[in-house]
């Protein structure tokens, strides 16, 4: 005997699958990763933009950068799209009219003529140099730095003591788009520091993330203050 198929009704699937600020479907769920709630990332984005705290349960998410503390939930947006019919063509026809009212083009998944894929051209943006090289860094946008060591006392970890160098030339002036595993990479190569050692990388009061570019982390951590940035750096602990 064949078992029957279980029919489950939406309106009992609803609640974990509706954002609770503009009552609609998630899309494009983001999770608040103090608290686990989720949100249409356009709608907490706004949110956050003139508050600190969740929505739904009023914990504080950051005191300064609560964007930072947000994570896509992409698992929970495919069962939405999955759950929902039609939601995700729908989400991509609105897509589609919402860039061709500004005039932007875009290119279908899977257009193809005679073997070859249909490219169109995109917008023309002031932005973007009209020459062949214009993805190399020496085009980019340059943000000036002040590499400077954190403590000049000697630190202990474990049965290690270690001063920290100081950099010879610590004033760098490099693109924007540089990430702070970069900067590390360059001061590792520069200082010799030991591998068992793990250095950190501080601007303001704020550690820094390996994945940020040195944009972010002027706009997030040191505008408006001018020219150079400082960035600090330091022995976070060592590797046993």
């Amino acid at each position: 005997m064949m078992e029957e198929d279980l029919k489950i009704k939406i309106q009992l699937i609803n609640p974990h699958i509706v954002c609770s600020m503009c009552a609609g479907y998630f899309i494009d769920a983001t999770t608040i990763t103090e608290c686990l709630h989720t949100f249409c990332k356009s709608c907490i984005v706004k949110h956050l933009q003139s508050s600190k705290n969740c929505p739904q349960c009023g914990v504080k998410v950051h005191e300064t950068q609560p964007l930072l503390h947000l994570r896509p939930d992409r698992t929970l947006q495919d069962v939405v799209y999955k759950l929902v019919p039609h939601l995700f063509e729908s989400e991509e026809k609105r897509k589609e009219e919402f860039y061709n009212s500004r005039g932007f083009e875009t290119q279908k998944k899977g257009q193809v003529l005679a073997g070859v894929i249909e490219k169109k051209s995109g917008p023309k943006l002031s932005c973007i140099l009209s020459i062949p090289n214009a993805h190399q860094f020496k085009f980019d946008e340059k943000i000036c730095l002040c590499l400077e060591r954190y403590s000049m006392h000697p630190q202990h970890f474990f049965s290690h003591s270690f001063t920290l160098p100081k950099l010879e030339k610590k004033f760098l002036r490099c693109s924007a788009r540089v990430c702070v595993a970069d900067l590390k990479q360059h001061l590792y190569e520069r200082l010799h520091f030991p591998s068992h050692f793990n250095l950190l990388l501080m601007c303001g009061a704020e550690k820094l993330q390996d994945d940020m570019s040195l944009k972010q982390v002027y706009l997030m951590n040191w505008s408006p203050r001018g020219t150079p940035m400082f960035i600090f750096y330091t022995v976070s602990s060592a590797v046993s």
